[in-house]
């Protein structure tokens, strides 16, 4: 089995000491970096053994979360980055989502979902509770001059990023379930991109929505 590195980084030691004792009851993972702030994570981080999962707060003194990530994108963008922390404002959920972390999680959450969120990202999948999705749907405003897509890809996308159903996209488009099935199908394959949320965070990333 091969265990999966894990890295700790928050400014409460209590935090991190239980967050090591839950992690130690699972074998599949391991805790071999500890840190205080983003500072101090710099300081630690060996390139010859670095963590696969970093699970990182947002409010530390010295260099906060959302720097952290942004220099982790910069120098380790291998290192998959699960939020853990107790602020749920839009502003600090996009600032993270736009550094590129995988997943985004409250620290008053369920045992099982922590569970779950880390397995995602562990497997580099996306973990993104309700709330984030909507900070997500609620802040998006597309610049078509940036798109790669045509007109009516970009149209669907836009609609896509709405609380629509594809049933109602396509009433609003003027065209037929069929059809929107069709333009679903195609940006998934030509993306690569496996649901609706998925072809948000990738205009997010691509420039073609900003938020």
């Amino acid at each position: 089995m091969t265990v999966i590195k894990i890295g700790l980084v928050d400014d409460h030691v209590l935090f991190r000491s239980g967050m090591k004792a839950l992690l130690k009851e699972n074998k599949k993972y391991s805790v071999m970096l500890e840190a205080d702030n983003g500072e101090d994570l710099i300081k630690k981080l060996n390139k010859s053994t670095l963590p696969d999962v970093l699970i990182l707060d947002t409010q530390m003194p010295k260099i906060d979360g959302g720097s952290t990530a942004k220099w982790l994108r910069n120098n380790f963008p291998q290192i998959k980055i699960l939020v853990l922390t107790h602020q749920e404002d839009a502003e600090t959920v996009l600032t993270m989502i736009r550094m590129g972390v995988k997943g985004y999680l409250l620290k008053n959450s369920s045992v099982e979902e922590f569970s779950d969120a880390l397995l995602k990202v562990a497997n580099n999948e996306i973990y993104y509770p309700e709330f984030v999705t909507r900070h997500l749907v609620h802040n998006i405003n597309i610049d078509y001059n940036l798109a790669k897509l045509n007109s009516r890809e970009v149209e669907f996308l836009k609609l896509s990023a709405t609380e629509l159903t594809y049933k109602e996209i396509a009433e609003h488009m003027c065209i037929s379930s069929r059809t929107v099935e069709a333009y679903r199908e195609q940006l998934f394959e030509k993306l690569q991109i496996k649901s609706r949320i998925g072809l948000v965070l990738y205009a997010i990333k691509n420039n073609i929505i900003e938020i």
